[in-house]
């Protein structure tokens, strides 16, 4: 079973093509304020971490993700 690193690992694999030059990815990292995702490219990610890890994220929980931590946490929770 995944873990909290392993997710938070997976996702900046994923984040790493998104992130802009001089920017540094690192786990408190804002998805839309920093990097700059759209929201089509935030559902890309929800779907790769979807198959890579086998589970599925329901889209709810979405509101409360800002930061790479908080979406390593949140599919943490959801892994248990």
């Amino acid at each position: 079973m995944p873990d909290y690193d392993e997710f938070l690992e997976r996702t900046f694999k994923i984040l790493k093509p998104f992130t802009k030059p001089g920017v540094m990815l690192n786990k408190d990292s804002e998805l839309v304020t920093e990097l700059g995702l759209t929201s089509l490219q935030v559902m890309e990610l929800i779907e790769q971490l979807e198959d890579h890890f086998d589970m599925s994220i329901p889209l709810n929980i979405l509101p409360d993700i800002r930061t790479v931590h908080d979406l390593a946490t949140q599919l943490d929770k959801l892994e248990r």
